[in-house]
């Protein structure tokens, strides 16, 4: 029995209470997400699947309180994310998140080591240069630690997001595409050691993938076709 079937009868840390999101446009309205309920228990990891345009990035938006859904609610690790400010939903993502984006999403004008000790700082942390030097160590960037993103190559400058995203023990991981920007042999390895990280920190992993054979190495999968569950 793996961890995350251990837990299954934990409190779930993330609730998707039926969800929906509609936009308007000069065609009228369009609904994005409809009805979507799920919940994921601690130490799960989950695959959000589909085609492009199906709503997957949407919802993990509003999972991550990015978004707000017309109706429904989002419970994440106690909170109601949407009976709360924009503040107080900050604050949650920066103690109980962490996001990997396809972009990268890394801040030109730092290096490596800097950009891992942002979250860390954002908090208040006085280690911060030690604890995001072992991070980048733990990903095999030891020798990186001055480099800025321009002179790092794809696969590295994801690892450096992995590491800024773990660095905080996040409670729950978002990835967005991870592997979309990277070739098949790195995108492998950086995956690989997605899932290493997460195993190691016992986070719930939610992953937006397009791929099949990264989604079947998670606990279970999420399919949205035309902004629902199917």
């Amino acid at each position: 029995m793996n961890a995350a079937v251990a837990d299954a009868k934990a409190a779930p840390i993330i609730a998707v209470e039926h969800l929906s999101k509609r936009v308007r446009d000069a065609s009228g309205e369009l609904t994005i997400l409809h009805d979507i309920d799920f919940m994921l228990a601690p130490r799960e990891s989950a695959a959000i699947v589909g085609a492009s345009g199906s709503g997957k990035s949407s919802l993990l938006a509003i999972i991550a309180g990015l978004d707000v859904p017309s109706e429904g609610r989002v419970m994440l690790a106690g909170s109601d994310l949407f009976a709360i400010d924009e503040d107080a939903r900050a604050a949650v993502r920066a103690e109980k998140l962490g996001f990997v984006f396809q972009s990268f999403q890394l801040m030109a004008n730092l290096t490596a080591l800097e950009n891992v000790m942002l979250p860390l700082e954002l908090q208040g942390r006085g280690d911060a240069r030690a604890a995001a030097t072992e991070m980048l160590q733990r990903v095999g960037l030891g020798e990186r630690l001055g480099h800025y993103p321009k002179v790092l190559s794809g696969g590295e400058q994801q690892r450096v997001a992995l590491a800024r995203a773990f660095v905080v023990k996040p409670a729950v991981l978002l990835a967005d595409e991870p592997t979309g920007s990277l070739d098949f042999a790195t995108g492998e390895r950086v995956m690989a050691l997605m899932f290493e990280l997460n195993r190691e920190q016992g986070t719930t992993l939610v992953l937006v993938t397009h791929d099949r054979s990264i989604a079947a190495r998670c606990d279970r999968q999420i399919r949205i076709e035309a902004g629902r569950i199917t």
